[in-house]
């Protein structure tokens, strides 16, 4: 996937907030880093055999109850052209996943507040419609938000795991209606360093990873935290959320310093509204306003 591709959307009660110039800086950097890591990440020339899976109605169910204006388009607004960018989105991923071992993506962000929740919830349906097992799972144990954005009640989650030792098969959920399954975080806790131990965590991962196709892992923001650090170290690949106007040209600069780049596939522009030769602009008037998508053509 080395290009820079987005998807998506913003509510008209968020104004986009950036000028031209903010928007070209954070575009360069990212343009910049691609054909870095188109140049080093190795391809392996095989096709990824997936193992049979256990039905996903096994696991214990969750409703999703979502607010009118909700940013899950994917949920609430299928056939708009927000929700048609994610699974684009995730076409590109499976093509990738013919070519190369890849099930457990990191989604994740330079600073809180650009959208990678978002876009990790809309990736996550958007590729389980394509008739594969996936799971969400939220590994951001300090300010977790998916089971507010969700409308889901209070579930056990990662951190009981991993402080608790009990089996975290029965912390997965199906959500009704979506075609996925969840792991949330669970308990909120200030320093999650404390039990977040790499070797446990990663036999976790390995464990539920063995019974889907794709485990997308909703991640704290590269900085300042080092959580991320263990999660990065965990994936198979990672994908970077930039948002124009929130995220300044040194923050997302140290955090390409900190992606491991063989392993960045590349990034999310969210909320762009600039039309340049290497994008197109579009206007989808759905919601109060109108819903604006921007799409990377570039090759």
């Amino acid at each position: 996937m080395s290009q820079i591709f987005d998807a998506l959307h913003q509510s008209a009660t968020e104004p986009a907030g950036n000028g031209p110039h903010e928007f070209s800086a954070v575009q360069e950097l990212l343009e910049v880093v691609e054909r870095k890591a188109g140049r080093t990440a190795p391809l392996v020339e095989q096709s990824v055999q997936l193992a049979r899976r256990e039905p996903l109605w096994q696991f214990p169910s969750a409703k999703v109850v979502l607010p009118e204006h909700s940013k899950f388009v994917c949920f609430t607004q299928r056939e708009s052209l927000a929700a048609e960018k994610f699974r684009f989105l995730a076409t590109r991923l499976r093509h990738m996943q013919q070519k190369r071992p890849l099930k457990r993506l990191v989604v994740t962000s330079s600073v809180a507040g650009e959208g990678k929740t978002m876009v990790a919830a809309n990736l996550a349906c958007a590729l389980a419609a394509g008739k594969q097992q996936v799971l969400l799972a939220e590994g951001d144990l300090r300010r977790p938000s998916l089971a507010q954005q969700l409308g889901l009640r209070e579930l056990p989650g990662l951190s009981q795991v991993l402080q608790n030792g009990i089996d975290g098969l029965n912390n997965i959920y199906h959500l009704e209606n979506s075609g996925f399954c969840i792991l949330l975080a669970g308990d909120v806790h200030s320093n999650p360093l404390e039990f977040m131990d790499p070797g446990k965590l990663s036999a976790f991962i390995d464990r539920i990873a063995a019974g889907f196709d794709w485990v997308v892992i909703d991640s704290p923001p590269v900085l300042p935290l080092a959580d991320t650090s263990i999660w990065m170290r965990l994936a198979d690949a990672i994908m970077l959320v930039t948002h124009p106007g929130v995220t300044a040209k040194r923050q997302l600069q140290r955090t390409l310093e900190t992606i491991d780049q063989s392993k960045l596939l590349g990034a999310v522009l969210n909320a762009s509204t600039e039309a340049t030769t290497n994008y197109y602009y579009y206007h989808y008037a759905t919601y109060a306003g109108g819903l604006q998508v921007s799409s990377s053509t570039a090759k």
